[in-house]
């Protein structure tokens, strides 16, 4: 999995009461979230709103990779999907997902390796993901979501790209501590043409990190003094590294450096 999912993961995971001690509806902030369909993730909601906007889903099968996309899977039902599984890659995540998708007969959750998944040949007519392939088995990764895609399938991917070529110190040490490999922005659409994709469209959603960050930022300063001690040592790294990225982010100038970029394409015919 991303680690950037993961990360995301691990404090959703520890704000949601009956996953975890710590009280998810004490937060006003989260709250709110919810209430507005807020999906935890870079992009937020406009990615899936820009690809419903321009992609008929209905009857579709679909699959979404990665970690925080019970929303998203919502939606795709919503909007009359015939089926939608998601897959993560690691065990918290899937256990999260289940408990917050149980009851729906339409959606399923499973353990795979996003590089090697256990799906035949051409079983999905759209494969979606948001902030889950940008590492460095990115190749792997679309070689076999191409594979499981059906002839002409649809792919919709959001992506951590750098805005320049040369980026400072401080970004290349966050990007390597959270396991993401973001090309320039102007390189990423060769990497889908390259793995047998034709893009249909791309959009620059780098402004729709500022609001990823800043949320991030007040749900940990809002509830952080709420943990107990034994809270506060136990997720000690993930709540570093979650407001380490923020103040990257908002702080120390990453909004020139870090961006995110949305693509929508297809399966090319041999």
């Amino acid at each position: 999995m991303h680690k950037i999912n993961h990360i995301i993961n691990s404090v959703l995971f520890l704000f949601n009461p009956a996953l975890a001690t710590f009280d998810l509806l004490r937060s006003k902030k989260v709250r709110k979230l919810i209430k507005n369909r807020f999906i935890f993730l870079p992009g937020s909601d406009f990615q899936i709103k820009k690809f419903l906007e321009d992609t008929p889903v209905e009857a579709k099968e679909i699959l979404i990779i990665g970690s925080n996309s019970e929303e998203i899977a919502d939606i795709f039902i919503e909007n009359k999907a015939k089926s939608v599984i998601i897959i993560v890659n690691d065990n918290d995540s899937l256990l999260r997902s289940r408990f917050l998708l149980s009851g729906n007969k339409n959606i399923s959750v499973r353990m795979m390796e996003f590089t090697n998944t256990d799906f035949k040949d051409s079983s999905f007519d759209i494969v979606y993901a948001q902030a889950s392939i940008s590492s460095l088995e990115r190749k792997k990764i679309l070689k076999e979501i191409k594979r499981i895609l059906k002839p002409e399938g649809i792919i919709c991917t959001g992506e951590i790209v750098n805005l320049e070529k040369e980026v400072p110190l401080f970004i290349k040490n966050l990007r390597e501590n959270s396991g993401i490999h973001a090309p320039w922005i102007n390189d990423l659409n060769d990497f889908y043409v390259n793995a047998g994709f034709e893009i249909i469209s791309d959009q620059d959603l780098s402004h729709r990190l500022q609001n990823f960050y800043r949320d991030n930022s007040s749900l940990l300063n809002e509830n952080k003094d709420d943990l107990s001690l034994q809270e506060k040592s136990y997720y000690k790294t993930i709540l570093k590294k979650m407001s380490h990225e923020s103040n990257a982010y908002l702080d120390l100038g990453g909004f020139k450096f870090m961006g995110f970029k949305m693509i929508t394409a297809k399966k090319r015919l041999l």
